[in-house]
């Protein structure tokens, strides 16, 4: 169904710029667990089109890293805990169910250095952390906007977190 990419490690000088100080990434982005994830959203009907063969690119970055993109593409000049990137203007065209090359949806990417930090002061395992920025990098990529919209990815979120079975403090930060 969908193929997940991941850069654990840092982006380096070659996309940034600038050298980002190492990261001691002792847990690294479960790919495997991402996956099953995105198999579950694909069951919740999330996709109104059946793509057998798509790529998702999960990148890990810290603080500064994410800083620095928040700020180049946001005009936000501080760390957040995940950006999204869609490369695919309309998720739903027919063209795009109907075509059998790989189509690559985007990128999230996540503040691993936030998420474990997070993580800690409420109490849930870094995979929860991760799952909930990936659910909400990923509700970004098929289009929901939580600042515009009437609550719908706030909503999904919830809906999401509570059929994985994650850890309910998921759910008040999906709301916040």
């Amino acid at each position: 169904m969908a193929i997940l990419k991941a850069i654990n490690s840092l982006i380096t000088e070659r996309l940034l710029d600038k050298h980002i100080p190492a990261l001691d990434i002792s847990s690294p982005i479960d790919l495997d667990f991402l996956e099953d994830v995105l198999r579950h959203i694909y069951t919740l009907g999330l996709l109104a089109y059946r793509v057998q063969n798509c790529v998702l690119e999960v990148i890990g970055l810290d603080n500064e890293g994410i800083r620095e993109l928040n700020a180049n593409f946001r005009g936000k000049d501080m760390p957040t805990d995940v950006l999204s990137f869609p490369l695919v203007c309309d998720m739903y065209s027919t063209d795009l169910a109907q075509n059998s090359a790989p189509i690559c949806l985007g990128s999230i990417v996540i503040n691993y250095e936030m998420a474990q930090d997070v993580a800690k002061r409420l109490q849930h395992s870094l995979r929860d952390e991760l799952s909930l920025l990936f659910v909400h990098g990923f509700l970004h990529i098929l289009g929901y906007d939580h600042e515009v919209d009437n609550g719908e990815q706030r909503a999904l979120e919830q809906s999401i977190i509570e059929s994985l079975g994650l850890a309910k403090s998921l759910i008040v930060r999906a709301e916040g």
